[in-house]
Formats: structure tokens, sequence, C-alpha cells
């Protein structure tokens, strides 16, 4: 299977807090799931837990490389910028990352890594995968929590998201 490309300095395992969450759906158009993925506008309908968005480039809702944004996640406000943004196409792999960060001194900074995965199985199937590793004081206090809440929220993130995209578009 397809892994994210980890730069040495968010290798999981190495840092102080990782997670890594993976569905595997059918009777799902992969494009859609990548557009309701990129699309920051629709984020808010199928997960709870990234709010206050606001892109650099404001003419379009939808994520561009190297593009600087703002999004509130688990308490914490992330500005970020888009490093990996391949569209499902020709049997490629989808991919999206971005370097997520709260600047701050020791107690309080905080960088993230974050990507997903989008691939197509056989039989119909498509893998989604997401992974994120954190560096940082409140990145060792989050990964003491049980229940892990990033490992949770990004399983929200990713069930929110097929069941959207089944849904075609449309909150429950």
């Amino acid at each position: 299977m397809k892994t994210i490309n980890w730069s040495t300095d968010y290798l999981p395992g190495k840092t102080d807090n990782s997670v890594s969450n993976e569905v595997i759906t059918d009777k799902a158009n992969i494009e859609d799931i990548w557009n309701n993925l990129v699309d920051t506008s629709k984020w808010e309908k199928y997960y709870d837990n990234a709010t206050n968005i606001e892109l650099s480039i404001k003419d379009d809702t939808k994520l561009h490389f190297a593009e600087t944004f703002h999004f509130n996640t688990f308490g914490f406000p992330i500005d970020a910028q888009v490093m990996e943004l391949v569209e499902p196409s020709d049997g490629r792999i989808a991919r999206l990352a971005w370097h997520g960060w709260q600047n701050g001194d020791e107690k309080t900074q905080f960088d993230v890594y974050h990507a997903f995965l989008i691939e197509k199985l056989s039989d119909g199937r498509i893998r989604l995968l997401t992974q994120e590793s954190q560096i940082g004081k409140p990145a060792a206090e989050l990964s003491q929590q049980d229940p892990n809440p990033m490992l949770n929220g990004h399983q929200k993130w990713l069930d929110g998201l097929v069941k959207f995209t089944k849904n075609g578009g449309k909150e429950e």
C-alpha cells in the first residue's frame, strides 16, 4: 500500500504525537471524495472539528498547492501551508498534505504535518488514509489523553467525508 511522503522531522514514531486513520469504502466516486476534501467550504458540513477556515486565495474555497490558510482544530488556531496537492487522475493516487503550526514559546509552540491519500482499489473500492505527526509540548500532552482526541477526531473526519460524499454532498 502507498504511504505518506514524510520529511525526516515529522517521521511518525520520532515525534511527540502521531496517528494514522484509514477507511476503505465502495459505492463512492474518487473525484467526488477528492473535491469534498480539497473544498474547505464543505469541511464544516461533515467535520465539526475544523472551524474558522480562511484561505489566502479569497476567490476560491479549494486548496491550491503552496497556498497558506488558517483554521481552528482541537482547540488550536493553526496556520498552514499546502505542501502536496495531487488530484486523482490517470490511476494516480490523490495526495493532499499541509504543514501546520501555532507560533509560541516552548510551552505553546506546535508544529504538525497532516496528509491524506486517496486511492482506487480493486472491485470499485477506495482507500482513504490520513496521518498526522506533531511536534511540541501541546502535541506531547495530546498524546497522553485517553481516549486519544486526535485519533478519534481524524476518524470522524474520514467517516464524515465518506458519508457526506455518498449522500451526494448533503448534510443529514
